[in-house]
């Protein structure tokens, strides 16, 4: 008999977004995506994929599904839309070590966008990303 291999939560739980995205109603599979800015979709992870949160930002923030749509498509547009170069909101913060991931994928004014980058714990993720992944 076959040995099973089962994924980790935070892994099914991944795949499990990601294909959620994949399917747009109304829309028959394999048309065309329509000519305009996906916005991106935003996601904070926990060391080691423990847990994982998501949101889709548009800009302008025009349905609310980000808590802090407009400051964060404001500072965005500061940065023209370089997640690098994102003016934060710098304070300080505890030296605690408790990793958290952030991950940006999906368009900006017409721009693919694909980034990712870790920081030594929340605090430190806030401070320089402001309200982009504040959620």
């Amino acid at each position: 008999m076959p040995k099973v291999r089962r994924l980790p939560r935070a892994a099914a739980l991944t795949a499990a977004v990601l294909c959620t995205l994949a399917v747009v109603p109304g829309r028959p599979a394999g048309a065309a995506e329509p000519e305009r800015d996906r916005g991106l979709f935003l996601t904070v992870s926990g060391a080691g994929d423990t847990w994982i949160r998501g949101v889709q930002l548009n800009c302008p923030d025009t349905r609310g599904t980000h808590p802090h749509g407009a400051a964060a498509c404001a500072v965005l547009a500061e940065a023209d839309g370089d997640l690098d170069a994102l003016p934060g909101d710098p304070r300080p913060c505890t030296k605690q070590y408790d990793p958290v991931t952030v991950a940006a994928t999906g368009d900006w004014r017409g721009r693919p966008v694909a980034w990712r980058k870790s920081f030594p714990n929340a605090c430190v993720m806030d401070s320089d990303t402001g309200p982009v992944f504040r959620f």
